[in-house]
């Protein structure tokens, strides 16, 4: 199977999702319920094309050595800095081919096979993060669950669910705030305050990631609350319209925390060049998830394997060609911008 192979069997099994050759977020524009983005839908497009408008710095006038695209991650050494993000309600998102429970039994244990790791979603059905925190335990921990902004005691019943079963490292999307159904629960869910996000994290008792951070101001704040990590994202473009693109507000970002927590980026990410610019730009590592959910779609656990395969490959390529031998000496100078 190549991902030509995962594509065409992709195609007509994902409801809304065309399946285009390259997910850039303008056939499906303001596809919600689908993989569009809210209002006029030009988020999702923004976050891919801003990565196109950064060009990379060939430099072959170095040593000719093997590329080391191994990534380190709360003790966990992976094969490549690359995530599979989380997804949720896929049958009303993706089709009816899988429903959430069954979408992360496929792509956690793949994602650990492939030498990488997959953040989990979760939903209004409590089993969907019971059943992710079972697979993250079948894979060894290798896992992120990622829990919704609901009410502390509901968060704080998810968080002993995940722990139990073996979870090493817990994330939020606090974006999430922006999705209608957290919107008018009882007790309230939603935006947190710092206190109530230091409260969470204690409780947590493990690094904690924070996803849905696009400001400096918003990276201290995590940072003030005790998170080892955060996510640069617009949540894809579906909780906010008229947002920034990750890319653009990336570096401000790194500039400020980088070193002092982990930092990753979602948002339009589509190849192993455009990891490479974001790594130049001060990421870490990053987070891919609508193409992750055509690979599952498309091949299974293969399409997951095949499609890590292909970004790290482009990776490790682009780190060549630009005389980075290890991620650690990708930087700055090695990438184009206006």
């Amino acid at each position: 199977m190549n991902y030509q192979d995962i594509l065409a069997n992709a195609r007509g099994n994902m409801g809304p999702c065309k399946v285009c050759p390259v997910c850039d977020g303008k056939a499906c524009k303001n596809t919600v319920p689908g993989p569009g983005a809210k209002g006029v839908g030009d988020t999702a497009i923004r976050n891919y094309q801003k990565w196109q408008e950064i060009r990379v710095n060939m430099d072959t006038i170095c040593e000719n050595r093997p590329i080391d695209t191994s990534f380190e991650l709360f003790g966990e050494t992976y094969k490549y800095p690359i995530f599979a993000g989380p997804v949720g309600a896929m049958k009303m998102h993706y089709g009816d081919k899988y429903d959430d429970l069954e979408y992360n039994e496929i792509l956690v244990q793949a994602c650990a096979d492939a030498g990488i790791a997959a953040f989990t979603g979760d939903g209004l059905n409590e089993q969907v993060v019971k059943a992710a925190a079972r697979a993250i335990g079948k894979a060894g921990g290798k896992g992120i669950p990622t829990i919704k902004p609901w009410s502390l005691p509901l968060i704080k019943e998810k968080m002993d669910l995940v722990k139990a079963a073996g979870a090493k490292v817990i994330a939020m999307d606090i974006d999430a705030a922006g999705l209608p159904f957290l919107k008018n629960m009882e007790p309230p869910a939603g935006s947190k305050t710092v206190e109530e996000l230091k409260e969470i994290i204690a409780y947590a008792d493990m690094p904690f990631i924070v996803k849905g951070i696009m400001t400096v101001k918003g990276a201290v704040k995590a940072m003030e609350a005790g998170a080892s990590g955060i996510i640069v994202s617009n949540h894809g473009g579906r909780v906010l319209d008229q947002t920034p693109a990750t890319a653009e507000v990336l570096e401000q970002i790194a500039l400020a925390v980088g070193g002092k927590m982990k930092i990753f980026v979602d948002g339009g990410i589509r190849s192993g060049v455009d990891i490479f610019k974001a790594l130049a730009l001060g990421a870490d590592a990053v987070v891919v998830a609508r193409p992750y959910v055509t690979a599952v779609y498309g091949g299974g656990a293969e399409g997951v394997g095949v499609y890590t395969e292909k970004l790290g490959g482009e990776l490790a390529d682009t780190m060549a060609m630009c005389g980075a031998h290890s991620l650690s000496e990708i930087g700055k100078d090695m990438v184009f911008t206006k």
